[in-house]
């Protein structure tokens, strides 16, 4: 039964993320936020609590966003209840994925690499 509920909170994850990035498209152009995006979501096992990873074109202005985000994270949720059929809906925690940042970190460290040159980082 266990192997089940892991399909489960996947599945329920993967729509969590579908219906996210659009309400987040909509609130962005809505409020003039900074343009993000979901880019993945991890549910716990009870499905009581969703961590949402966002990346923003704009990397300097990812506190803004992630202020923005928590500020509303209790209209998202109600907006989300109604786009998914979910007895419950799991309580939105927003965080910034710096996974991107870093591996443009890397790609500058190993260009610079390549050109002799030393980075400024």
């Amino acid at each position: 039964m266990s192997q089940k509920s892991f399909h489960r909170t996947d599945r329920v994850a993967a729509q969590l993320r579908r219906e996210l990035g659009t309400l987040v498209h909509q609130a962005v152009r809505d409020n003039g936020w900074p343009s993000i995006s979901v880019s993945d979501v991890e549910l716990t096992r009870d499905m009581e609590h969703a961590k949402i990873f966002f990346t923003a074109l704009q990397s300097d202005r990812a506190d803004e966003a992630l202020q923005a985000l928590n500020e509303n994270a209790k209209e998202i949720r109600y907006e989300l209840a109604h786009a998914m059929k979910l007895r419950h809906v799991p309580e939105l925690h927003f965080h910034y994925d710096k996974s991107l940042d870093e591996g443009e970190k890397i790609n500058n460290l190993l260009k610079d690499l390549e050109d002799g040159t030393p980075s400024e980082d």
